[in-house]
Parts: C-alpha cells; structure tokens; sequence
C-alpha cells in the first residue's frame, strides 16, 4: 500500500451454508488477499440465531478490520467478487441461507447513501451479531451518526449468540 493513504474499514462477514466456519476462516485471510489491502483485527467468531426465516441453519459471523487504498465503490467490488467465489447465490429471499455474505460497515468516517452502497451499513446499529464482534475489537469505536459502538452494543440484545 506505498504511496496510498489507506482508510480503515469494517467488514461484517458471515455464512451458514456449507461449512460455515471454513466459510468464514476462508474469507477472513482472503480479505488480505485484496488489492492494496490488509486485514489488522479480525474478531472470534460466533454462532448465532438466524436472523431472517427461522427454518434455516445458525450462522458463523466475525467482523474484521482492515487497512485498504481502495475506494468505498472498489472494495464493494472485490466483496462481491469474494462472495461469488465462494458461490453465493443471490435469491429473492431476503436474509436468507447463504455460503458467503460480507458487508461494508464502515469506511473511515465516510457517510454515504448512493443505490449500490450505503455507509454506515443500514441496519448496524439493531445487529448483535455486528455490534459485539465490533466492541470486541473497537471498543472506543464512534459509529458516524450514531455514536459510541459499546453504547450501541449494551442498546440490542445479544440472545442466542455464543463465541467459538
């Protein structure tokens, strides 16, 4: 990353489809695999209750931090070029089982609402399986527009989730 003025990043990663703790171990070192990117804290992982229809299996989620010179739009991309490898399918059902999901959370303090990306990802601040991996690894972290992540944290029930 010589030369780049690299931001840091979170990425929310989960999976409940084939294996999904390799799934997920898997994504985490190829998030260090990205174009000027690298990963500085990954959280533990966590098994948690799914949050979309209740007939599917647990989730393994983590959140990761990363130091990248690639723009917002640019690591959606390779996201999205992640979750393809690992044969994510895009259904028309809403929170559904998938193999690979990985969200943009949070871009430096970058607030942006744009039709392919919107940061902070919606939703975060209702998500203990964002929330608690988040506190675990950025404690002091302040969400842009919402505020201190442990407050946010203490505010969602954590119910269910369990540390691996």
């Amino acid at each position: 990353m010589a030369g780049e003025r690299p931001v840091t990043a979170y990425i929310g990663v989960g999976s409940n489809l084939d294996d999904p703790r390799r799934q997920v171990e898997t994504a985490l070192a190829e998030l260090g695999d990205l174009p000027a990117t690298r990963v500085t804290h990954p959280s533990s992982l966590y098994r948690t209750p799914p949050m979309g229809p209740p007939d599917q299996p647990d989730y393994v989620n983590a959140v990761v931090e990363i130091e990248t010179g690639l723009a917002p739009l640019a690591l959606l991309d390779e996201l999205q070029r992640l979750e393809n490898l690992h044969r994510r399918v895009r259904g028309s059902e809403r929170w559904g089982p998938r193999t690979l999901d990985l969200d943009l959370l949070l871009y430096g303090d970058l607030r942006l609402d744009e039709p392919r990306l919107t940061v902070p990802h919606p939703g975060l601040a209702q998500r203990a399986f964002v929330l608690v991996p988040l506190v675990e690894i950025a404690p002091s972290l302040s969400i842009p527009g919402l505020g201190p992540v442990r407050r946010l944290c203490e505010a969602v029930p954590s119910t269910g989730m369990e540390r691996l």
